[in-house]
């Protein structure tokens, strides 16, 4: 019996993502400065199909239903960008990187409460209710 019906492991995935993400946003703006660097993204689509296409290889109990909670996508989706933003051919953009950590901020703060809410709701299980 699963306690959760997968629900952790879902989250949990959505914070691997969001730690991946947060890597590559620090990592291109320490980069701003370098000549050359392309900047890189985190594509969730891209982890999404991954998952789907490992799932779809599997046997279902519903064909409607992807079991996405045992998989591993066997690596992160990073991709560079292509353009340059600066003569020296750096292609970071500062405003572009702050708007997207800004973004992956509220994702993982989101994510936290969510599993801070199933965990408070087993603690009050636990403890008997309403005391």
């Amino acid at each position: 019996m699963d306690l959760f019906s997968g629900t952790i492991s879902s989250l949990e995935r959505g914070l691997d993502y969001s730690a991946v993400k947060q890597k590559v946003i620090a990592n291109n703006v320490a980069n701003v400065d370098t000549p050359g660097y392309k900047s890189k993204d985190v594509s969730f689509h891209a982890m999404l199909q991954n998952e789907m296409k490992l799932s779809s290889n599997q046997s279902q109990k519903n064909p409607l239903h992807f079991d996405l909670s045992n998989q591993d996508s066997g690596g992160t989706n990073i991709s560079s960008r292509p353009y340059s933003v600066r003569e020296n051919g750096n292609g970071v953009d500062m405003d572009k990187e702050m708007a997207d950590l800004a973004t992956n901020q509220i994702y993982y703060n989101s994510l936290i409460s969510r599993i801070s809410g199933k965990f408070g709701s087993l603690n009050s299980v636990i403890r008997g209710g309403g005391q």
